[in-house]
């Protein structure tokens, strides 16, 4: 399985966020990186997460995903843009309430010329329970499915950050 990666390109307003392969929780430290340099980017007019080239990804990805669309929902004039390929990525956006959140498209737009690679940021043991509980905090706040589903979690998670 191709493992994941993440780009990003800041171009006239827009900036992109391209992920590719098998995205993972792994690479939320470098996308929790990039959610409030994000939201106070100056020039910001549109955001755009493209995952056409996403071939899987777990909720932890999913839930920081979440946290870039609410981060900058009162930056930009309209939904983030997410354009997304993958019928299985698509259903998970769907069935996790991304659509009242951000737009997905599945349209080519003009896309930035040149992307820097985001390199994958280390995280100790600690930092990664608390990334992980906090983007499955995001994604059981933004549907009662995702609370129904993800809330066993959450509260296993909040147990061991107590001991």
């Amino acid at each position: 399985m191709d493992e994941g990666r993440l780009q990003a390109a800041f171009e006239k307003g827009t900036f992109v966020l391209r992920l590719t392969g098998d995205v993972r929780l792994t690479l939320c430290a470098t996308l929790d990186q990039q959610v409030e340099p994000l939201a106070r980017l100056p020039g910001l007019e549109r955001v755009v997460i493209d995952l056409r080239q996403v071939i899987n990804m777990d909720s932890t990805a999913l839930g920081f995903l979440a946290k870039i669309a609410l981060a900058v929902r009162q930056r930009i004039p309209g939904q983030p843009l997410v354009a997304v390929d993958h019928p299985d990525v698509r259903r998970m956006l769907d069935v996790m309430g991304f659509q009242k959140y951000v737009n997905i498209i599945d349209i080519p737009w003009s896309e930035p010329a040149d992307f820097s690679d985001l390199p994958a940021l280390e995280s100790s043991e600690e930092e990664l329970r608390d990334r992980i509980l906090e983007a499955h905090r995001t994604l059981a706040a933004m549907s009662e499915y995702n609370r129904i589903e993800f809330q066993p979690l959450i509260e296993l998670l909040e147990s061991q950050r107590e001991h």
